[in-house]
Protein backbone atom coordinates (compact mmCIF):
# COMPACT_ATOMS: atom_id res chain seq x y z
CA UNK A 1 0.00 0.00 0.00
CA UNK A 2 1.04 3.50 -0.61
CA UNK A 3 1.87 5.60 2.02
CA UNK A 4 1.69 9.94 1.36
CA UNK A 5 4.15 11.86 4.07
CA UNK A 6 2.22 15.54 4.48
CA UNK A 7 5.56 16.25 6.86
CA UNK A 8 6.73 18.52 4.25
CA UNK A 9 3.47 20.52 3.99
CA UNK A 10 3.06 20.84 7.50
CA UNK A 11 5.81 23.53 7.49
CA UNK A 12 4.17 25.48 4.60
CA UNK A 13 0.77 25.94 6.19
CA UNK A 14 -1.27 27.55 9.10
CA UNK A 15 -4.58 26.14 10.24
CA UNK A 16 -4.28 22.62 8.44
CA UNK A 17 -2.78 20.48 10.68
CA UNK A 18 -6.59 18.83 11.50
CA UNK A 19 -6.51 18.14 7.94
CA UNK A 20 -3.38 16.50 7.17
CA UNK A 21 -3.73 13.98 10.48
CA UNK A 22 -7.12 13.00 9.29
CA UNK A 23 -5.61 12.24 5.34
CA UNK A 24 -2.28 10.48 6.96
CA UNK A 25 -4.85 8.12 9.32
CA UNK A 26 -7.03 7.22 6.10
CA UNK A 27 -4.21 4.87 5.04
CA UNK A 28 -4.09 3.26 8.43
CA UNK A 29 -7.48 0.69 8.91
CA UNK A 30 -8.39 1.47 12.47
CA UNK A 31 -7.62 -1.43 15.17
CA UNK A 32 -7.00 -3.33 12.02
CA UNK A 33 -10.42 -3.76 11.00
CA UNK A 34 -11.02 -4.13 6.80
CA UNK A 35 -14.40 -5.92 6.54
CA UNK A 36 -16.41 -4.47 4.88
CA UNK A 37 -14.27 -2.68 2.13
CA UNK A 38 -15.21 0.51 1.06
CA UNK A 39 -14.74 3.40 -1.60
CA UNK A 40 -14.43 7.11 -1.29
CA UNK A 41 -15.38 8.96 -4.90
CA UNK A 42 -15.71 12.55 -5.33
CA UNK A 43 -19.02 12.90 -7.59
CA UNK A 44 -18.47 16.76 -7.49
CA UNK A 45 -17.07 20.06 -6.67
CA UNK A 46 -19.05 19.50 -2.96
CA UNK A 47 -19.93 16.05 -3.25
CA UNK A 48 -18.78 12.67 -2.04
CA UNK A 49 -20.27 9.27 -2.16
CA UNK A 50 -18.89 6.21 0.59
CA UNK A 51 -19.88 2.49 -1.29
CA UNK A 52 -19.25 -0.07 0.90
CA UNK A 53 -19.59 -3.45 0.06
CA UNK A 54 -22.17 -5.31 2.23
CA UNK A 55 -23.37 -8.46 0.41
CA UNK A 56 -25.65 -10.18 1.97
CA UNK A 57 -27.23 -7.43 5.04
CA UNK A 58 -30.72 -6.27 3.92
CA UNK A 59 -31.81 -2.68 4.49
CA UNK A 60 -32.82 -3.44 7.74
CA UNK A 61 -30.00 -5.27 9.24
CA UNK A 62 -27.82 -1.54 8.19
CA UNK A 63 -28.11 1.43 10.98
CA UNK A 64 -26.59 4.48 9.21
CA UNK A 65 -25.75 7.63 11.80
CA UNK A 66 -24.33 10.26 11.77
CA UNK A 67 -23.69 12.50 15.02
CA UNK A 68 -21.36 15.69 15.05
CA UNK A 69 -18.44 14.85 12.83
CA UNK A 70 -18.41 11.31 13.00
CA UNK A 71 -20.91 8.76 10.18
CA UNK A 72 -21.52 5.10 12.23
CA UNK A 73 -22.37 2.47 9.77
CA UNK A 74 -23.23 -0.36 11.85
CA UNK A 75 -24.34 -3.65 10.31
CA UNK A 76 -25.52 -6.95 11.92
CA UNK A 77 -26.73 -10.30 10.41
CA UNK A 78 -29.68 -12.26 11.70
CA UNK A 79 -29.73 -16.00 12.01
CA UNK A 80 -30.11 -18.12 8.78
CA UNK A 81 -31.34 -20.94 8.78
CA UNK A 82 -31.58 -23.00 5.69
CA UNK A 83 -34.46 -25.49 6.38
CA UNK A 84 -34.26 -28.46 8.75
CA UNK A 85 -31.80 -31.12 8.14
CA UNK A 86 -29.75 -28.43 5.94
CA UNK A 87 -25.77 -27.70 7.15
CA UNK A 88 -23.10 -24.91 5.48
CA UNK A 89 -20.50 -27.02 4.53
CA UNK A 90 -18.44 -24.16 3.44
CA UNK A 91 -19.39 -20.28 4.20
CA UNK A 92 -17.70 -17.94 2.02
CA UNK A 93 -19.74 -15.31 2.22
CA UNK A 94 -19.33 -13.08 5.60
CA UNK A 95 -21.35 -13.69 7.99
CA UNK A 96 -20.32 -11.38 10.60
CA UNK A 97 -21.29 -7.92 12.29
CA UNK A 98 -19.46 -5.01 11.72
CA UNK A 99 -19.13 -1.63 12.89
CA UNK A 100 -17.05 1.25 10.46
CA UNK A 101 -16.77 4.94 11.48
CA UNK A 102 -15.87 7.96 9.53
CA UNK A 103 -14.85 11.26 10.13
CA UNK A 104 -16.02 14.03 8.81
CA UNK A 105 -15.04 17.28 7.77
CA UNK A 106 -16.48 20.52 9.08
CA UNK A 107 -19.88 20.89 7.10
CA UNK A 108 -20.13 17.59 5.92
CA UNK A 109 -23.52 16.12 5.31
CA UNK A 110 -24.97 12.65 4.77
CA UNK A 111 -28.10 13.58 1.98
CA UNK A 112 -28.53 10.07 1.32
CA UNK A 113 -28.28 6.18 1.45
CA UNK A 114 -29.15 3.59 -1.31
CA UNK A 115 -28.66 -0.52 -1.17
CA UNK A 116 -28.19 -2.19 -4.36
CA UNK A 117 -26.68 -5.19 -5.75
CA UNK A 118 -24.78 -5.54 -2.23
CA UNK A 119 -23.61 -2.41 -2.02
CA UNK A 120 -24.29 0.43 0.08
CA UNK A 121 -24.32 4.02 -0.92
CA UNK A 122 -23.88 6.88 1.23
CA UNK A 123 -24.28 10.42 -0.62
CA UNK A 124 -22.25 13.46 1.41
CA UNK A 125 -22.58 16.72 1.00
CA UNK A 126 -20.94 19.56 1.95
CA UNK A 127 -22.13 22.67 2.92
CA UNK A 128 -20.25 25.74 3.97
CA UNK A 129 -21.89 28.85 5.19
CA UNK A 130 -22.05 32.03 3.54
CA UNK A 131 -20.14 33.53 6.09
CA UNK A 132 -17.50 31.10 6.23
CA UNK A 133 -16.27 31.23 2.29
CA UNK A 134 -13.56 33.00 0.99
CA UNK A 135 -14.45 36.66 -0.05
CA UNK A 136 -12.34 39.59 -1.84
CA UNK A 137 -11.11 42.14 0.18
CA UNK A 138 -10.33 45.23 -1.41
CA UNK A 139 -7.53 47.44 -1.34
CA UNK A 140 -7.80 51.25 -0.46
CA UNK A 141 -5.66 53.79 -2.83
CA UNK A 142 -4.06 56.09 -0.45
CA UNK A 143 -2.98 58.76 -3.20
CA UNK A 144 -6.14 59.42 -3.39
CA UNK A 145 -6.41 60.86 0.15
CA UNK A 146 -2.73 61.80 -0.04
CA UNK A 147 -3.71 64.31 -3.32
CA UNK A 148 -6.93 65.74 -0.44
CA UNK A 149 -4.82 65.73 2.50
CA UNK A 150 -2.35 68.02 0.16
CA UNK A 151 -5.25 70.07 -1.52
CA UNK A 152 -6.23 70.56 2.26
CA UNK A 153 -2.65 72.00 3.37
CA UNK A 154 -2.39 74.55 0.06
CA UNK A 155 -5.68 76.55 1.09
Amino acid sequence: MRHVDFSPLYRSTVGFDRLFTMLDSLGQPENGTTYPPYNIERTGEDSYRISMAVAGFSDSEIDIQSHRNVLSVKGERKEETNGEGSEVIYRGIAARSFERRFQLADHVEVTGATLKNGLLHIELKRNVPEELKPRKIAIANNSAKAKQIEANAVN
